[in-house]
Formats: C-alpha cells, structure tokens, sequence
C-alpha cells in the first residue's frame, strides 16, 4: 500500500500504556513481531488522538478532516536485514469518521472500527471514552499533573518519553502484509497525567490476558503538535 505524505495538527494525544506478561503478548502478535522488553515486562498500551487538518501534504489546511481515534498499541521487535528494528503492532483501530472506515485497510493501514466518542475537556481535566461497532470499549478519566507515576516501571518521565519516542513505527494487519506508517512528530514533548479510572474491553479480556496479568503503568500527553504521516514499506 502506498499512499501521500499525510499532514495534520495532533491537536490532543493520550498514550495509556500498560506492562504485561511477554508470554502472553506472543500469544496474540504474528511473525515477525516480537515483545519489546523493558525491565522484564512487554509494554502495551492505547493511543487516543484527536486530529485535525489531516489532508495530503501541500494541500490547504481547510481542506482536511478531523477525527477521534484509538489505537491499541502493542511495542515490538523484529529483524531485518540482519537488523534488529523496533516500533509498535496496532491490532486494532477505532475512530470516529466514517471515511476513516472506509479508507483503513485500502488507502490508509489497518482496518478502522467506526466507534461513538464521547469526550470532556477543560481546566487540565479529560474523560475519553468509546464504544466500537463490535462493542469493545474504553473509558479513562486523567488529570494534568506535574509529577510522573512513582510506581511506573520506567521511574522518571524522562525514560518514559525516550521509549515512546522509538515507537515512531507503528505495523496494522492488512490481508497477508502489515503496512507500515511512520508518525513525524516536528516536536515531541510529552507531560504525565494523574489517572482516577481507566478502563479497556480489550486488555481487561481474560481469554487473552489472564486477571491481574495486565497492570496499568503511566499515561502521558501530547498537545498540539504538527505533524506527518509518511509511509513505510510493507512487511509480509
């Protein structure tokens, strides 16, 4: 699949991210994808992204979209010409644009649920939450907050942010292939948030994960940044 330089605004992006088991991670990720490990542990996680302006690049900003979206994310290895590389594997998309469920999976990579958001903002407070056309759901309830969870395997903010940075490389299935999208982030700067509830269908199934093998580790922000979305070769 090859498909335009992608360009936008993110105008809000919260990374939720979780340790798990690794052998539990391999159970569900295709070859040649592998578990990126950190202190032991694999690290999944979920990406709600509002974008807006997302048009071909050169094209004029009143001519993009804008959109909600989710993205379960799942940080990977894989070799390649002899080379170890890194990213993440989306097993799953959800949105709230119907032409985005249309064009995932032909022009744009990895098929993408049509999900119903409901979003509250303001004064450093966000409540996201979906629910998908197959019924998976998501619910987080997060703070703006100057201080990064003491209890994250990754201890400061600092180290968080340096292994989300690397994830830049995200893989969705398409038929046989995996297409690869590279996220150009002109700055990457990210500040942790305070979470009082979070909820997910997907990483809360006990016939992929067993109970209590999935913990919730950090959640970060990202606002306003200007960004591309370029393609990357695909992997069969």
């Amino acid at each position: 699949m090859k498909i335009p330089t992608i360009h936008g605004y993110i105008d809000r992006r919260i990374l939720i991210n979780y340790t798990a088991d690794p052998r539990d991670v391999e159970k569900i990720l295709p070859f040649p994808f592998r578990p990126k490990i950190y202190r032991n542990k694999a690290i999944v996680g979920i990406c709600l992204i509002r974008l807006k302006d997302i048009k071909p690049k050169g094209f004029a900003d009143f001519l993009g979209v804008n959109s909600e979206n989710g993205a379960h994310r799942i940080a990977v290895e894989w070799d390649e010409n002899g080379e170890v590389k890194s990213g993440v594997y989306i097993p799953r998309r959800d949105t709230s644009l119907m032409l985005n469920t249309f064009v995932g999976g032909r022009i744009f990579p990895g098929k993408h649920h049509l999900a119903k958001f409901n979003v509250k903002e303001g004064d450093g407070n966000y409540h996201v939450d979906f629910f998908s056309s197959d019924r998976t759901q998501i619910s987080i309830d997060a703070t703006e907050t100057d201080n990064f969870n003491d209890n994250s395997i990754f201890e400061n903010l600092e180290n968080a942010s340096g292994f989300f940075e690397k994830g830049d490389l995200g893989y969705s299935p398409n038929r046989n292939n995996f297409d690869g999208l590279r996220l150009n982030a002109y700055k990457w700067k990210v500040q942790p948030l305070n979470v009082s509830i979070v909820k997910s269908s997907f990483f809360e199934d006990e016939t992929i994960f067993p109970k209590g093998y999935v913990k919730f580790d950090n959640a970060l922000l990202m606002r306003n940044v200007e960004h591309e979305w370029i393609n990357e070769k695909t992997i069969s």
